[in-house]
Formats: C-alpha cells, structure tokens, sequence
C-alpha cells in the first residue's frame, strides 16, 4: 500500500508539495498542477521543458517519486466533439515525463457528457480505447477516474466502458458519487451510492482517491469533509479494499480548502499545506483501526 497525495492540494509550488509529503512521512506524491521557480503553474505535461527539468531535480533531491500523473487528458473540460488531436499530444507529452519519472499511472478521464446525455457514444470509446492503448504501449497504466465524464455516469456506464476498452484500469474517487447523478436511473436522477459504486468496479481498481463529501441542497453542491466523515462510504470501502488484499496507491484529495484570493503565494501554500497534512494523519489514523 502506498499512501500519497495530489500535489496541488498541498499548495501551488513543487516546494510546498514536497513539504507537506516530508511532514506526513510519506515517500510519493500523486502530481497534478505545479509551479516551480519562475514558471507559471500548469500540468506537468504542460510545463516547459525547462520547467520539468527543475520538477526532476526538486523530486529527485527530496528523493520523492511521482506514483500517478493526475493529467488533463479527456477531462470534464474537454468535449467528445472536440478536435482529437489535442489531446493526442497531451499524450505525447505526457508519455517521455512519466518515463522519466518512473510513473507507473496515469489518471484519465473520457469527456464531459451533456447535460441531458445517459448513453456512452462511441466516438467516446474509441478515443478512451486509443489513448489507453498509446499509455500500454509504452508500458504504462492509464486509470480511469469516476468523475463528471461518460464514464462516471454510473457504475454500468463505468463497466461497459471498462468492458470495451482492453486494458483500462480505474482509479475510484470515494466522494465523486456523493455529487454524480446516477445517469442509469430514470429521471429525475438521483444521486449516486459510492458503495454500490466501489462494489461493481473494485475488481479493476489499482488506485484510489479518498476524499469525502455531503451533499448540500441549499447550495446545490457538496460540502468536503474530513475521511470517514462523510456519506462517500470511505471507512467502509477502505475496510473491504483492504480486506480484499489491495496494495495499491490510496491517495488523498482533501478539497477542503478553496485557495483564496490573494497576491501572497506562499500564504496560500501554508494554508493548504496545512489541511493536507492534517488530511493525511487522519486517514492515517483511520486506517490504523480498520
């Protein structure tokens, strides 16, 4: 089992991000967006690179390694109907940086359906099927991500994709169901059971993302929590995981704390660096009594 965490949420800079895996004892990190001396934040696959190269030295010098890659490729930002080349070369980008890194997954997603949409479209398959082929290729593991894409819909959206797609793995999120709407249900949907969830894909999950979440009719979205505190089921997944032999990366993505406005870098860091850490010894704890 190995316990790490997605960068980002431990502040903006490479720097924070290493320190708060140092304060936690851990030896990974799960990196997503960073910044590193003067460069602007982006992903890791789209930094410059000159920029990567200082990403290498810091890693190397804390002597922590990258155990997934929380990419962009085909996220809810992106679109089935948008050009395909794009991101063909986000993974062109991505491929020579994990390699370099020693990065075994990468985190993938399969587009931001329509609001109405309930089926998986073909045109969805295919680019999955090809990007994941792309990653095996080079000996490396895509997960897919239940999040808000065609394959997060539901747990039947989530098998048939898996199903069509050889060699896709996944990455379950505990907390995404608590705001999904289960799209295999007849309208008006209902929000999705992260339990009932778990139980149909755990058999192809090889990482996953402990995060919790209630959700909040006032506001129309979830409000985070800390592990085990919320309605994502997280000490009852965590328990059969566990019991079912996983060893694989469990990675926390607090979400917790919204960065704040304001032109104080380092200050945002503190303060997030400060919830993941607290985030981190909690799961800690958690696990320690399962």
């Amino acid at each position: 089992m190995i316990l790490c965490g997605i960068g980002d949420e431990a502040g903006n800079s490479l720097g924070s991000q290493i320190e708060a895996t140092r304060q936690l004892g851990w030896r990974h990190l799960e990196l997503r967006n960073v910044q590193v001396g003067t460069f602007p934040k982006a992903n890791l696959h789209e930094l410059s690179d000159a920029a990567f190269a200082h990403v290498v030295e810091e890693l190397s010098q804390a002597e922590i390694q990258v155990h997934c890659l929380g990419s962009t490729i085909l996220n809810w930002s992106k679109k089935v109907t948008d050009p395909f080349e794009p991101t063909l070369a986000e993974v062109s980008r991505a491929i020579p940086r994990m390699q370099r890194l020693g990065t075994q997954f990468v985190r993938i997603m399969s587009c931001k359906p329509g609001d109405d949409e309930d089926r998986l479209p073909a045109e969805v398959i295919r680019r999955v099927g090809e990007v994941t082929r792309r990653f095996l290729d080079a000996g490396l593991q895509p997960v897919h991500e239940n999040c808000m894409n065609y394959g997060g819909m539901s747990w039947r959206h989530a098998l048939e994709l898996l199903e069509a797609v050889p060699g896709l793995k996944w990455v379950f999120d505990t907390a995404n169901p608590v705001f999904n709407t289960d799209r295999a249900q007849a309208k008006p949907w209902p929000r999705q059971d992260p339990w009932e969830f778990w139980t149909h894909v755990r058999d192809a999950v090889v990482h996953l993302h402990v995060k919790d979440a209630r959700w909040n009719p006032a506001k129309n979205d979830a409000d985070y929590a800390w592990p085990g505190e919320g309605d994502g089921a997280v000490r009852r997944i965590l328990q059969d995981a566990l019991g079912r032999g996983y060893a694989g990366g469990i990675s926390i993505e607090p979400h917790m704390v919204a960065v704040f406005h304001s032109e104080n870098a380092a200050a945002q860091d503190d303060v997030l660096r400060a919830n993941f850490v607290e985030y981190g010894s909690r799961l800690e704890r958690l696990i320690a009594t399962l």
